[in-house]
This record gives structure tokens, C-alpha cells and sequence, in this order.
């Protein structure tokens, strides 16, 4: 019994904070991490943009191997992720010089300045974000699925967002809509 409510006490924060988004957005500038995401990567402010392998194939991580996506509502290297969509889908901050580690191409990695005036990390352009819902390294929870009004991706080390789906090796899988869809 105990085990049942360790898994659902997770499910229902994240569902809480992901229909915090169907209320519209917010003014809010807070972009502190949710749960599995963490905004920046060190205490030295500078974050790091790493590869791994996964299900999907070879992967961006965070320096510390958490998972970073793309959202295709962004446009260019400007952010529209922010308020509610950033509670559940919290941006790469940095306040160093990004830098690249393990199969990641320093010539890719970037910033942009957020609309909260932080610094988000980028990767050919695009900019990177964790997923809430993702506890463990290299989990991709948040993969192919439509959130916030666009869909959210993993990326190649290429810079390439990669569509394919994935079970992300947890208990739970969600497709292109499974339930968080905006």
C-alpha cells in the first residue's frame, strides 16, 4: 500500500502543475525547478550540456544527465515558455558561460535572455528545458508530447529535435496527447 501512494503522490503534482496551464498564462516570472528539473546546473553558474544514451537513441542531458527538451512554439531563440508552462516544463538557466561535455559541440551551445531577464541555455538555437515529471537521469517523460500549445522534443547531439515516442522507461508512457495536451 505504501508503494501505491509513493507513485501516485508524483502523478498528481505533476498533473497539478501541468492544469495550472489550462487557467491561461500568468505574469509570472518563476522559473524554479518543479521537480525532476533543475534550473541551473552548478553553483558556479555555469551550466553544462552533456549526451546520453537512451531508448530514443543518443540524447542533450544536463551536466548532472537530466533530460533537456525543445518546444516547438518557440520561435528562433526566444522563449514563449513562461509562467505556468514554466512550473511544468522549467528553463536551462545559467549565469556563466555555457559549456559543452561528453559528445555535446561547444559551437552549438548558446543563451538568450529570458522574458524574466534570466539567462537561458540554448542548442542550435533552440531553447533547452527539463520536464517536471522526469526523476531519474536520462528519463524523457516529456517526449512527442503537446503541451502549453506546441509539442515538446528531445534533442540529437546534431541540435535535431527527434520525434520519435518512447515508454521513457517508466511505469507510465504518454503519447502525442496522453492527457497533458493544452
Amino acid at each position: 500500500m505504501p508503494r501505491k501512494l509513493f507513485i501516485i503522490a508524483p502523478a498528481a503534482l505533476v498533473t497539478a502543475v501541468l492544469a495550472a496551464g489550462c487557467g491561461g498564462g500568468s505574469g509570472s516570472s518563476s522559473s524554479s525547478s518543479g521537480g525532476g528539473g533543475s534550473s541551473t546546473s552548478s553553483s558556479s553558474g555555469a551550466a553544462t550540456v552533456a549526451v546520453r544514451s537512451t531508448p530514443l537513441g543518443q540524447i542533450l542531458v544536463a551536466g548532472n544527465g537530466e533530460t533537456l527538451y525543445l518546444f516547438k512554439k518557440d520561435t528562433g531563440s526566444t522563449s514563449t515558455c513562461n509562467g505556468a508552462c514554466a512550473k511544468g516544463w522549467p528553463p536551462f538557466l545559467t549565469t556563466g558561460s555555457p559549456k559543452a561535455s561528453t559528445g555535446a559541440s561547444s559551437s552549438m551551445i548558446g543563451t538568450t535572455m529570458r522574458a524574466d531577464g534570466k539567462t537561458q541555455v540554448t542548442y542550435a538555437g533552440h531553447p533547452l528545458y527539463f520536464f517536471v515529471a522526469d526523476s531519474a537521469p536520462g528519463e524523457t517523460k516529456g517526449q512527442a508530447i503537446n503541451a502549453f500549445g506546441a509539442l515538446w522534443y528531445v534533442l540529437s547531439p546534431a541540435g535535431n529535435q527527434i520525434t520519435a515516442k518512447t515508454g521513457g522507461g517508466s511505469t507510465t508512457s504518454t503519447g502525442s496527447s496522453g492527457g497533458y495536451g493544452y
